[in-house]
């Protein structure tokens, strides 16, 4: 893994991005800065009486579009450089799927596994008393991310919520269903990578069944892609989780594999017949389907160089590096990008946070069969611009999508004041 800034990467993105696009360097500048970025010392009492500091984040990247959207992640790695990196990728991700928000992001910096549930419901809240001034069903929707889920919104809505005295349960997205959650919102990432695999691999004429994936990071978007391509025909040969990876060339399932993490804290061990070695081998793996599904940066430049896969769909964000890019692009791998792969999840928001506005709930075959629509509609996107402008690669071609429609929105609204 690199050390690459985040926020670099997403500006370097949006640099290849404008070379095919009829953009002014005024308006271009504008759209790789975040609008506001509200940092944080949240001070919270823990279970021992003593107090402690944590430093927390809100960036809202750009609202030509909508509220802005993104979600809120719990990491000992939080930045600020981070936060509005991963704002801005959700500014373009909301666009290049074609649904009405701008993007957002926040996050703490502590490792939640070392605070009680009581400790993490202090923070929870702290946090979002002090960002709600900045959020609202027309403002600023949160979500979940790495290290949160449906508790962690619940307590920030219902924060929000007491402190306003009303009922807004489209203030954040990722509840619970007895909260007002949509369903088919916790596999929605996990399905869209699915669906971004599935379209791919028809576009280039390769078949799904029996093709060889390796998917690092076995948490729920790793997971429950695995489940699906499995579904689809593909054998799952090889997974990874922050404690290492496993291996078997026969495949294995990825239903009893997820059984057993989520017995034991880890998927090294699964069994006898499976062999266990480190991340970075997993990724250098020769698979048909590589699903890099954890954090940002996974493969640099210079790991690029050795990955074996024919196709990478981005279940994660940002786990390519520009560099790494290059090198996919020289070497005639095809990326299919995370604003694109992964949007399920801001995608089932959309549908939840409509919900909750309608106060009506859809069923989950409508939820599902909504979201692929989306997905095939914005890979088509994709598709188009990638052949009519012969671009380099599929993340330039999302990205003028993308970048184009945010564009479109701005100067359509004119500049004020």
């Amino acid at each position: 893994m690199t050390d690459t800034n985040p926020f670099e990467s997403l500006q370097e993105q949006l640099d290849d991005a404008s070379e095919y696009l009829d953009v002014r360097e005024d308006v271009l500048e504008r759209l790789k800065q975040p609008e506001r970025v509200l940092e944080l010392t949240l001070s919270v009492e823990m279970d021992d009486g003593t107090i402690e500091t944590f430093d927390a984040y809100r960036s809202q990247f750009n609202g030509d579009r909508g509220p802005y959207k993104g979600g809120i992640r719990y990491h000992p790695g939080v930045t600020r450089d981070e936060v509005k990196a991963l704002s801005g990728w959700m500014a373009y991700k909301t666009a290049v799927v074609d649904i009405p928000y701008g993007g957002g992001k926040g996050g703490i910096e502590l490792d939640p596994s070392e605070y009680s549930e009581s400790e993490l419901e202090r923070i929870t809240r702290s946090f979002a008393e002090e960002i709600r001034p900045f959020i609202g069903e027309d403002k600023d929707v949160p979500a979940p991310d790495v290290n949160t889920g449906q508790r962690e919104m619940n307590w920030i809505k219902d924060t929000y919520e007491t402190l306003e005295n009303t009922t807004a349960p489209g203030v954040i997205t990722g509840k619970a269903l007895e909260n007002g959650g949509s369903k088919g919102r916790v596999e929605a990432t996990g399905r869209s990578t699915m669906f971004a695999a599935r379209e791919v691999f028809d576009y280039l004429g390769k078949d799904m069944e029996e093709a060889t994936v390796a998917v690092q990071g076995y948490g729920n978007a790793g997971s429950i892609a695995a489940r699906l391509l499995e579904d689809l025909g593909a054998n799952v040969v090889a997974v990874s989780d922050s404690s290492g990876a496993i291996y078997n060339p026969e495949g294995f399932d990825t239903r009893q594999v997820k059984e057993f993490k989520r017995d034991t804290g880890s998927v090294a061990g699964y069994d006898r017949t499976t062999e266990e070695f480190g991340n970075e081998d997993l990724l250098t793996l020769d698979v048909d389907l590589l699903v890099p599904a954890a954090l940002e940066n996974a493969i640099d430049g210079g790991l690029a160089h050795d990955v074996q896969a024919d196709v990478i769909v981005e279940a994660a964000n940002g786990p390519l590096t520009p560099d790494a890019d290059d090198v996919l692009t020289e070497r005639g791998i095809h990326v299919v990008p995370d604003i694109l792969a992964n949007a399920g999840g801001v995608t089932v928001s959309y549908f939840e946070w409509v919900q909750n506005r309608q106060r009506f709930q859809w069923t989950e075959e409508r939820v599902n069969e909504e979201l692929e629509s989306v997905i095939t509609d914005a890979f088509d996107a994709m598709i188009d611009a990638y052949e009519a402008n012969d671009l380099p690669n599929l993340r330039t071609a999302a990205y003028v999508v993308a970048v184009q429609r945010v564009v479109d929105a701005y100067e359509g609204s004119g500049s004020w004041p």
